[in-house]
């Protein structure tokens, strides 16, 4: 297992970032070049071409909150799928209020690869999962304070 953790401010209010963060269909949308297949609040499904070097071919993924704490807390559940591979994350996002806005706290776990990922050293997997998660931070965060 490899795991994840920090923090990101926004100086958006609370319920707002907990509303948009807790939903399935508004975290896809915010993954470039997703092709979406479905995006409800508590579930999301897409393909994605992944720009990673050891893995060809297209990604599915599927995005399932598995629990919710109304403007405090949140965790999903983030199965990949691709030729040969697949990978489990789980994760949880933490809200607080802070100078006048909000505090992510996010913790992800990587409990699962099969396949050829098993084969990928772990610092490799850890390094190019930290970049993955750098870029959906980047794209999230820009949806978020463009309205």
């Amino acid at each position: 297992m490899i795991h994840f953790e920090g923090d990101r401010s926004f100086p958006l209010p609370i319920a707002d970032i907990a509303a948009k963060l807790s939903d399935a269909g508004f975290l896809v949308r915010c993954i470039p070049d997703a092709q979406i297949s479905v995006a409800t609040a508590d579930r999301a499904a897409w393909k994605l071409k992944p720009k990673l070097s050891f893995l060809s071919g297209s990604l599915d993924a599927v995005l399932e909150a598995t629990s919710r704490e109304p403007g405090k807390a949140v965790a999903f559940r983030i199965v990949t799928k691709g030729i040969g591979a697949s990978a489990t994350v789980t994760t949880r996002l933490e809200f607080r209020e802070s100078d006048g806005g909000t505090t992510v706290h996010w913790m992800g776990d990587l409990v699962e690869v099969t396949g050829l990922l098993k084969m990928v050293p772990k610092g490799l997997l850890q390094s190019t999962a930290g970049k993955v998660i750098d870029d959906v931070w980047v794209a999230v965060t820009g949806k978020l304070m463009s309205g």
